[in-house]
């Protein structure tokens, strides 16, 4: 489990793709520096397994499904991603619940720069678009945000100074594309309902 507060900036240092499946290196020395063989790290969103490491790097194996489903399919070596370690028992929860399961992938559809923020609208996939709500959690890119307005299609969320700047969400211009993790109680609501639904 993760909070969705970003530890630090990783680069990525090699991508080897097989047939079905890729290998992931990461330089992100904090993130290194307590972990062990199986450990759960969060890049970008996606909850990866420590299978290899080294001082100020870890190895992670990506299976083809989340390839598919995730913006690892278009990562390239020396790209920036968001890091968080799984969260400890007795952490400040200062994010919210986040799992490292995305949904899929969203587009940033505009950017807006206000006085003291700044305001990224990402395309919604309807069979996600349920799962959002106004003044809800949303997980992009790992990030931990409240949704500031919401549409059909469309959802957006305003980004403080300390966010573009701690994580890879600043840089972030229109046609990029980013994960996305709605909120886990959102989920298993619509699970209910569809299973209510199912057996009436």
């Amino acid at each position: 489990m993760f909070t969705g507060i970003i530890e630090e900036l990783g680069r990525v240092v090699a991508w080897e793709e097989g047939e079905d499946a890729a290998r992931l290196t990461v330089r992100a020395p904090l993130a290194v520096s307590d972990a062990s063989h199986g450990d759960s790290i969060s890049v970008s969103g996606v909850c990866l397994t420590v299978v290899d490491q080294g001082t100020d790097w870890f190895t992670a194996d990506v299976m083809g499904e989340t390839i598919a489903m995730s913006t690892l399919d278009g990562i390239t070596v020396d790209a920036e991603v968001n890091i968080e370690r799984a969260a400890q028992v007795g952490d400040r929860l200062g994010g919210h619940i986040v799992q490292g399961h995305i949904d899929g992938t969203s587009e940033l559809l505009t950017v807006e720069d206000e006085s003291n923020w700044r305001v990224l609208r990402f395309s919604l996939a309807t069979d996600v678009a349920p799962l959002v709500a106004r003044k809800g959690s949303i997980a992009v890119d790992g990030v931990s945000l409240t949704v500031s307005a919401v549409g059909l299609d469309w959802f957006e969320v305003s980004l403080i100074p300390e966010t573009l700047t701690a994580t890879t969400l600043g840089a972030l211009t229109p046609g990029a594309r980013v994960n996305i993790e709605t909120d886990i109680l959102a989920r298993h609501i619509a699970r209910m309902y569809e299973f209510e639904r199912t057996q009436a």
